[in-house]
């Protein structure tokens, strides 16, 4: 029997410490993590990444400086090899239009800061399961 390949996700948010929740928390789940302090990074990363560097999961933070979530989300799925990419919005802020914003610019789900960890992991992997699913066959 084959053993499914670990859940590969890109976090990006401007906080440190949430990072690290992420680096220690998924990491301990047996997820692979790649982490981005800085959004501009991130497009980077999304506009060069090969498809088998792209992950099955990105969890993006909305309000960073420089570069927000929303605009990162759009600029991500812009990315033949992204665009089938779930994303799952992590913030801070807990209003309608936020929340109305993040899915309507291509967020599958959203959590709030601060969030309980097996929520987030139970939502990551439904949309692993749903990215497996969506993605370009080699």
């Amino acid at each position: 029997m084959t053993e499914e390949p670990r859940i590969k996700i890109t976090a990006v948010d401007d906080d440190e410490t949430i990072l690290e929740i992420y680096e220690t928390g998924l990491a301990a789940a047996g997820y692979e993590v790649r982490a981005f302090s800085d959004p501009k990074k991130a497009r980077e990363f999304f506009a060069q990444a090969k498809p088998a560097e792209m992950p099955d999961v990105i969890l993006m933070d909305i309000m960073m400086p420089g570069l927000d979530g929303i605009s990162l989300m759009h600029d991500v799925h812009s990315h033949d090899a992204a665009a089938h990419v779930p994303i799952i919005a992590v913030s801070g802020l807990n209003d309608a239009a936020t929340l109305n914003d993040a899915l309507l610019f291509g967020a599958m789900d959203y959590m709030v800061k601060p969030f309980d960890l097996d929520l987030l992991l139970a939502k990551i992997n439904k949309a692993a399961e749903l990215s497996r699913k969506r993605a370009p066959k080699p």
